[in-house]
């Protein structure tokens, strides 16, 4: 005879009515739906083993039931259970079947007997002819009937039960049991692991009874014994202190990773929650950006089929388009799922330093680590992390020499994923050709290096794509119209394509010029701004920077007085901010201007002053900036109207790629319903500026020819010492996949780029800085190239091959008289070589500061050949790496002097430098209030810093939090990474098998 099934059900709150119909449930082995039961991941309560005896447990309800001191549940129970037992004419193959509920076999009281309703229990025989049914309808029905039974169970209850499935199991094991126990197995284990992937294998719990054991356990235990027991194990269940919505948010968390990274994986069409990425990411978007959805094409270009194969892409778009944004979704894909460290160039280190806020808080919450590689930050070869991974982002220059010792340390396929801004700049120079070195480089030797290219303003898209193997997306989508204009004189012309000139009549300038005010402003710009300001913001771009001075200066002359009162009190506190920043002065223009909610933009303002001016715009502060033209490809700061100022940067002209990035800093998302921007053109230049505004965008050719020692020569080297190419024919192959491979008909029409490469290789051999000879084609035999250490040291140092040689006699001069009472020698030799051309110093100013130097600073001066005889000749030097072992006392001398020309402060001040948005100003004012330390400020509550800091704004407090945050995630792995690879037990230790 088979064991009596039971079904156990927990009562009912007060209050709460169950709907549910009871089920009729098949006859098997012990098996309680406890199974099917779906857990929470709050805090499991410990298992509760069944006892084979309640002797020695303490009866915590006596006779009764419960706590309400009633005894008739359990009295109905085992009388009911005697009656069975006793009758042997009864051919019973299920003993009962325990319920609650307010159907069938329930019969609920009233109030006053609350305690006997609720834990009512029938105890049900069911015959054999009743069980004759069809199984399909009996596994729904069980199915249904557990699914509610098991959503109020107890964690203790659950593992008693799973406990007493597997006692009573034996020989007969139903479908329905069975699937019901893989289910409890997989909940089980989610639980037990907050970090779990779908497919984790079920963990299974052993047992030591014996199948006699088991038989003789049941029939001397009792009904009543098991009820008792299972509320005994619940009353004394412990809870875990752990927060349950925590622990479930961490699993569906890493669920939804785990499910994301073999979703992309396996390239299917069902991307998951979030293109591919956990639904936080989706809410950390809202969360610091503000984003709630994507534009249309967004997720077209997201879901375009050469990402999911992940083909190298390049995509275009006008600026403000949201181009960033998609690349960002990539990034993290890469991080997240794909477990692959990224490389993000952008071209200017204020944007970097910029991007390098916007990122920390998601490496913060989603555990990557976000590291900047700008100026004087950056490690090569970087730290090599074992279980977080790293996003570069980096500068031209560094993100070529991060990829070079990615080469050299033979970790390049480390790097999942490469992402460049702005790439049209590999027309642009010396930088141009260092991109393009670069881009060759990771092409050549990882093809499992994915390559994102985005740009606003491309041409001869053709040529890019077969240089980088790559797709191409376009859409003209911009989130706010801009409307194009010119003015000449006092009017206003549309831009028109269709018309025959390129211009429609608009309107006239409405403002009233006196004599005296239309000699100050020939240009009407007070008319033009002060139809904006300072309801809106304006940019207006000049052709220099002492140009940028005197608009500024000029507007302020001629405004009303009511434009001071606009946000008063923060214009002051921004004049005090910046006088901090300079020791107590600041400039006088700006000084002047600010009160009215304007400032200037260039290169002349030290990077703290330049991001508090950026700040105050971003906020309202200020209204307007006079800037030049390295804004429109700097930070993101857009504007109402922008105004071109002349068609002119500098002295040269302007370009078509230039005038877009400008003019599409006009009109801001989410403010503005239309952007404007107006070019003011003086009546000569009228057909120079027809043409520009409907001509195409210039083509993008390769720079590596014009940039002789930083493109080609730089590159020759560099592919010798990395080894990627180390024969003639070697290099031939490799040049001929570069930008200028392809363009070669078109660059090199004197020269084949074979005769090209031959003598850049034999004037490398002629410097020194390579030995070998070069073999012709005739020749079957592979003559190979080596790099001498001078050329080790200059390609690793990325100095230019012009300046190698004069570098090297210089440093080999300073050895022999190294003067250390002052930095001014080292400083010398620091000094960029291609500085000197830039500077063109009044002599009489010069010659007075030599005679206020010390005696042996003049003595410095006497060593490097400018001795007061001989003023005119311009001192020069150039940062140094440590490659030549002969220059071995420079690499200390040069590292503190690296770190106070970083930052300019005192040393107790350099840790808070570190941090993305602390300023000389702030960090005293942090360091003051006893915020010393990294530590400090990655512990710190933003609140706090908000009440305890002067002028420091809440989201400013965040952003510091953060980064210091990061920065000391950063130090720790490094740290920890040192420490493990310390004690890594070494694989040829002598003596050992």
């Amino acid at each position: 005879m088979a064991e009596p099934s039971l079904a156990v059900r927990r009562k009912s709150r007060p209050g709460s009515v169950s709907k549910r119909s009871r089920a009729p449930v098949q006859p098997s082995a012990v098996c309680s739906p406890v199974a099917r039961k779906r857990m929470s991941s709050g805090g499991e309560g410990p298992p509760a083993e069944t006892p084979c005896s309640n002797e020695s447990e303490e009866d915590m309800f006596g006779d009764h039931d419960s706590f309400y001191g009633n005894d008739s549940l359990l009295a109905e129970v085992d009388d009911i259970e005697k009656k069975y037992l006793q009758d042997k004419n009864t051919n019973i193959k299920v003993a009962g079947e325990i319920i609650m509920g307010n159907q069938s076999g329930f019969h609920q009281k009233k109030q006053d007997n609350f305690s006997n309703s609720e834990n009512m229990i029938v105890l049900k025989a069911v015959k054999e002819d009743t069980l004759q049914m069809n199984e399909n309808d009996l596994v729904d029905s069980n199915q249904e009937l557990t699914g509610s039974i098991l959503d109020d169970l107890p964690s203790s209850q659950l593992l008693c039960f799973e406990k007493m499935d597997e006692l009573s199991s034996g020989s007969r094991i139903s479908p329905v049991s069975e699937r019901r126990n893989k289910c409890v197995n997989f909940s089980l284990d989610k639980i037990r692991s907050p970090s779990f992937c779908p497919d984790t294998e079920h963990r299974n719990r052993p047992t030591d009874f014996s199948s006699e054991s088991k038989c003789d356990l049941f029939k001397t235990e009792s009904l009543k014994d098991h009820l008792k027991s299972a509320m005994t194990g619940n009353a004394k269940a412990q809870t875990l202190q752990v927060s349950k919505t925590k622990q479930l948010k961490e699993a569906v968390l890493s669920e939804e990773i785990c499910v994301a990274r073999k979703t992309i994986e396996s390239s299917s069409v069902d991307i998951g929650p979030f293109y591919g990425l956990p639904s936080k990411v989706k809410d950390l978007f809202r969360q610091f950006r503000g984003i709630e959805m994507l534009y249309e094409w967004q997720h077209e270009c997201l879901m375009l089929e050469s990402l999911q194969q992940r083909k190298n892409l390049i995509y275009s778009l006008p600026t403000s388009g949201g181009k960033t944004l998609v690349a960002e979704i990539i990034i993290l894909q890469e991080l997240l799922c794909r477990q692959k460290d990224v490389l993000m160039i952008l071209p200017y280190v204020a944007i970097v330093q910029e991007k390098v806020r916007g990122l920390s808080s998601f490496g913060i919450e989603l555990g990557f680590l976000v590291e900047e590689y700008a100026g004087s930050k950056g490690r090569f070869p970087p730290i090599k992390r074992r279980i977080k991974k790293s996003l570069y982002i980096a500068t031209i220059e560094k993100g070529h020499a991060l990829v070079n010792s990615l080469i050299e340390t033979e970790r390049i396929d480390d790097l999942g994923l490469v992402v460049v801004d702005e790439l049209h700049m590999l027309g642009e120079g010396s930088r141009g050709a260092t991109l393009e070195i670069t881009l060759a480089k990771i092409l050549y030797t990882s093809k499992n290096t994915q390559i994102i290219g985005m740009s606003a303003t491309l041409n001869n898209v053709g040529d890019l794509q077969k240089f980088l193997q790559a797709e191409y997306y376009t859409n003209n989508f911009r989130p706010v119209e801009l409307k194009e204009y010119v003015k000449i004189r006092d009017s206003i012309y549309a831009v028109d394509s269709k018309t025959e000139n390129g211009f429609t009549f608009s309107r006239l300038l409405n403002f009233k010029y006196s004599s005296n005010l239309e000699k100050a402003d020939p240009d009407h710009i007070i008319a033009l701004v002060t139809e904006v300001i300072p309801k809106y913001s304006c940019l207006i771009f000049c052709p220099t920077k002492k140009n940028c001075e005197n608009v500024a200066s000029m507007l302020c002359k001629y405004l009303k007085k009511e434009f001071r009162a606009h946000r008063d009190k923060e214009k002051q506190d921004l004049i005090k901010n910046l006088e901090n920043i300079g020791n107590g002065s600041v400039c006088p223009i700006l000084k002047q201007t600010i009160p009215f909610g304007i400032a200037y933009h260039h290169s002349g303002l030290t990077n703290d002053e330049r991001k508090s001016i950026e700040e105050a715009y971003s906020t309202g502060v200020l209204c307007l900036l006079a800037c030049t033209a390295t804004l429109a490809a700097g930070v993101n700061l857009p504007a109402r109207r922008v105004i071109l100022r002349a068609p002119y940067v500098a002295n040269d002209f302007l370009k078509k790629n230039q005038y877009k990035q400008m003019i599409g800093r006009a009109g801001r998302a989410g403010i503005d319903s239309a952007g404007e921007s107006i070019l003011i053109v003086q009546e000569k230049d009228k057909h120079l500026v027809q043409d520009l505004v409907n001509s195409p965008l210039e083509n993008c050719y390769s720079s590596l020819l014009l940039e002789l020692t930083k493109g080609m020569q730089s590159l020759l080297l560099s592919l010798i010492g990395l080894k990627i190419a180390v024969t003639h024919e070697e290099v031939n192959n490799f040049m001929c996949s570069t930008l200028l491979g392809i363009q070669q008909q078109l660059l090199s029409k004197e020269k084949s780029l074979a005769e090209i490469i031959k003598d850049g290789l034999e004037n490398l051999i002629e410097k020194g800085l390579l030995k070998g000879r070069i073999c012709e084609k005739d020749h079957n035999s592979k003559c190979t190239l080596t790099i001498t250490p001078l050329g080790k040291a200059t390609y690793k140092g990325s100095i230019d091959l012009a300046y190698c040689n004069l570098l090297y006699r210089e440093l080999k001069k300073g050895l022999e008289g190294l003067i250390l009472e002052s930095n001014l020698h080292l400083l010398y030799l620091a000094t960029p070589y291609d500085m000197t051309s830039n500077c063109s110093p009044d002599w009489m100013i010069y010659l007075k500061q030599f005679n206020q130097l010390s005696a042996a600073e003049q003595k410095v001066l006497d060593i490097v050949g400018v001795p007061e005889s001989f003023i005119t000749k311009k001192a020069s030097g150039q940062a140094i790496r440590k490659e030549l072992e002969e220059f071995w006392v420079y690499k200390a001398l040069l590292t503190e002097l690296t770190k106070k020309l970083t930052y300019c402060v005192k040393t107790e001040l350099i840790p808070l430098m570190e941090v993305a948005g602390v300023l000389e100003a702030r960090a005293k004012q942090l360091y003051n209030a006893g915020y010393k330390t990294l530590a400090h400020l990655a512990n710190a509550n933003p609140e706090t810093l908000v009440k305890m800091i002067e002028h420091l704004s809440r989201r400013q407090a965040k952003q510091i939090v953060s980064s210091a945050k990061m920065l000391l995630s950063e130090k720790a792995e490094a740290l920890q990474e040192e420490v493990e690879e310390l004690l890594k037990v070494p694989t040829d230790i002598p003596g050992t098998c």
